[in-house]
This record gives C-alpha cells, sequence and structure tokens, in this order.
C-alpha cells in the first residue's frame, strides 16, 4: 500500500505532463524548432481540404511567401478543395505549387496520369512534388525494387509534361526503406519538426517543414510551416 501511494502520485503527473505537452503541440503553443528568419526568410505552408475554407485574404503576406497545395492521391482521389485554393492563393499574389500523395498501392503512370489530368501547366508554377511517407499510406510494403520502378516512372511523366523536376517530399524513415542513395538528383522536401536538417544529410533538400501543427490567420485549423533554402531570387527560378 505505501508503494501504491509513491507511485500513484508519479504516474497521474507523468500524465498530466503527457496531456499538457499534447495539448502544446496540438495547439500550435509548442514546437521544436525555430528557424532563424535571417537565415531562411522565405516562408511557406502546405495545405489540403482538411484546412477547410481558407481564408485567403487574411494571410499575412508579409511571412508567407509560397504555398504547396495538395491536388491527388493514388490512382484516383482528388482533392476537393485544390482548384479554389490555387486560384485564391494566386489572387493574392503567392507563389503556388501542386503536391500528389504517392500511394505505394498504384502504379506510378496511374498516379502521374491522375496528378496531370487535374493540376494546370502553368510555367509560373513551383514544381510539382511527390509526397513519399509512410503515415496515411496503405498497408502494402512491395518490394524495393518495384516501389523504385512506380516512383521513377512518376517522376519522369511529370518532368515530361510539366518541364520542370520534381520535388520530393521525404521523410527520413522512407529514405532509409525504400530509396536509400537513389534519386540524389532531385531536389528535396525535408520533414524535421525536431530539429534543423542534418549536415550530414546527402540530398539537396531546398525545402524544410519545420512544423506541423501551426496556427496562422486565415486558416482554421492547424498548417504545416516550411522555410526554403534561398532567397527570392531562387523562388523567382523555381
Amino acid at each position: 500500500m505505501k508503494i501504491f501511494r509513491i507511485i500513484l502520485p508519479i504516474i497521474l503527473l507523468s500524465l498530466l505532463c503527457s496531456l499538457g505537452l499534447y495539448f502544446a503541440l496540438d495547439k500550435g503553443i509548442l514546437w521544436f524548432v525555430y528557424p532563424s528568419e535571417t537565415q531562411y526568410p522565405i516562408r511557406g505552408i502546405d495545405v489540403s481540404n482538411h484546412q477547410g475554407k481558407i481564408d485567403w485574404k487574411k494571410i499575412p503576406e508579409n511571412k508567407i511567401r509560397f504555398v504547396y497545395i495538395k491536388a491527388t492521391e493514388g490512382g484516383d482521389w482528388k482533392d476537393k478543395s485544390f482548384s479554389r485554393n490555387w486560384e485564391e492563393a494566386s489572387s493574392i499574389g503567392l507563389r503556388v505549387g501542386a503536391y500528389h500523395f504517392f500511394t505505394l498501392c498504384r502504379s506510378g503512370k496511374e498516379q502521374a496520369e491522375n496528378f496531370i489530368s487535374y493540376v494546370p501547366k502553368d510555367p509560373k508554377s513551383l514544381p510539382p512534388v511527390a509526397d513519399l511517407e509512410f503515415v496515411g499510406n496503405c498497408k502494402e510494403r512491395p518490394p524495393m525494387q518495384d516501389v523504385k520502378k512506380e516512383i521513377s516512372d512518376f517522376l519522369n511523366i511529370l518532368e515530361n509534361h510539366y518541364k520542370k523536376k520534381p520535388i520530393l517530399y521525404l521523410t527520413y524513415e522512407f529514405i532509409d526503406l525504400y530509396l536509400k542513395d537513389d534519386f540524389l538528383e532531385y531536389p528535396v522536401w525535408i520533414r524535421d519538426i525536431f530539429g534543423h536538417p542534418p549536415s550530414s544529410f546527402k540530398r539537396n533538400w531546398i525545402i524544410w517543414q519545420y512544423h506541423s501543427r501551426a496556427k496562422i490567420k486565415g486558416v482554421e485549423g492547424p498548417v504545416d510551416l516550411n522555410v526554403l533554402k534561398g532567397d527570392d531570387l531562387f523562388l523567382k527560378k523555381l
């Protein structure tokens, strides 16, 4: 009984601390990385229908310069908010780009056709993005070589159509399991909400997603925050 009286308060305190941390992260009060605005002056967000109807006119234009908008997923799914977000974000002067959530369950050709059927061929837009991650993906885990072939097909079709080299949105886990040392020629949008991408990271990352639960004006729900590894000129060249 004496041991129970000692352990119970510790357990309760741990639970309260965990709940407090979750609340802080969920509300965007706390995050682990604060990229230098001097080093990374070009900031952006990425959105999908999960953010609901965005009031783009309220987006702080002095802080947000670009936006990536989810367009498609897999072989046939299309984001219902894409066209509206694309048009309204463009109308306020943001540089816009589209991303596709790549599923391991469909061929690269099918997925490329889905994306091309929905995303305008606009020379002023940012390069298309292939979102390669496990969270939210199908349960299948095909052999490494099969996955690489489908990714390669997807990227080649998009590059031939849009005349721009696609960007790979990556997590370290996906790199370790599937990419290894392949696809090094593609620029990378890396997700790392716990720290600056390490100096040992061999890939050419140009966008860094450092926060996944932020709050900004014009968006009701939490939103991802990103920085560009470059200046205004680099953004224009993209």
